[in-house]
């Protein structure tokens, strides 16, 4: 009884954590079903992004220094899309006023809302990451798997050799969480590959309602490849060091 009690805190905790996700997600659902007027639908998709992140401000659900955070990831993800979509990765082929090089200013919000989770899910799970590698080992590696996403194009794609640098830095690294007054731990890599596999399960609901395609997917949808698991586990990789690396500056980061 005691563990479904804990189960059930804890997917409390991550409701709470995922609600801009939630929001994204509906909105593309709903403005694929329903036709608003006056405006194009990612222009909708972008006020409904602005007047969420309001009123998350608004209402205290994210503080002042978490929505910092998200407004980096914001132009991270933003340079990262308008990069990819000019490479012919994937497109974006609704109108849109709010457009910059063909992307639309609303999927900044994509990004955003992984950083949202992050910050929100450290709070409200008191996260503490255990034999945290020192900074200088951090940074080289959070930037060279940025980098990749852009290099990779004219160059190697050494997407497996950077998970390999991961494993080894981060394999003694615990995180820990509380829930209902217990602390829990699991090895960070593990977390990575979880939020990592379940962000690829959200693309292909988000590609299914058009929020962008795939070259394959132009004709007809398909399954996003199982590949991009491996991106969006780097990607998420890049996050978490960021944000662990702002909590370590603040002092309420990680411990020795």
């Amino acid at each position: 009884m005691r563990a479904m009690k804990q189960l059930v805190r804890f997917g409390w905790a991550q409701a709470l954590s995922c609600i801009f996700p939630v929001v994204i997600f509906a909105s593309l659902a709903l403005t694929e079903v329903i036709t608003l007027p006056l405006l194009p639908r990612y222009d909708w998709l972008l006020i409904i992004c602005l007047l969420t992140q309001w009123g998350m401000i608004r209402s205290g659900l994210e503080t002042r220094d978490e929505l910092k955070v998200i407004t980096v990831f914001h132009i991270i993800g933003l340079t990262l899309e308008i990069f990819k979509v000019h490479m012919g990765s994937w497109s974006y082929p609704e109108p849109g006023h709010f457009k910059l090089f063909g992307v639309p200013l609303y999927s900044g919000f994509m990004y955003a809302s992984v950083a949202s989770y992050l910050c929100q899910a450290w709070r409200r799970l008191d996260v503490e990451l255990i034999r945290w590698p020192p900074l200088l080992i951090v940074v080289p590696l959070a930037s060279a798997i940025y980098l990749n996403f852009f290099t990779h194009h004219y160059w190697l794609d050494v997407r497996w050799w950077l998970c390999g640098c991961v494993i080894i830095v981060f394999w003694r690294c615990r995180v820990t969480y509380k829930v209902g007054g217990t602390r829990y731990r699991m090895p960070l890599v593990l977390s990575f590959m979880l939020i990592g596999f379940f962000i690829w399960i959200a693309e292909n609901i988000a590609t299914y309602f058009s929020a962008w395609e795939y070259p394959n997917q132009a004709d007809v949808w398909s399954i996003v490849h199982l590949g991009k698991v491996s991106s969006w586990m780097l990607l998420v990789i890049v996050s978490f060091l960021i944000v662990a690396t702002l909590k370590q500056v603040k002092g309420d980061g990680p411990r020795g």
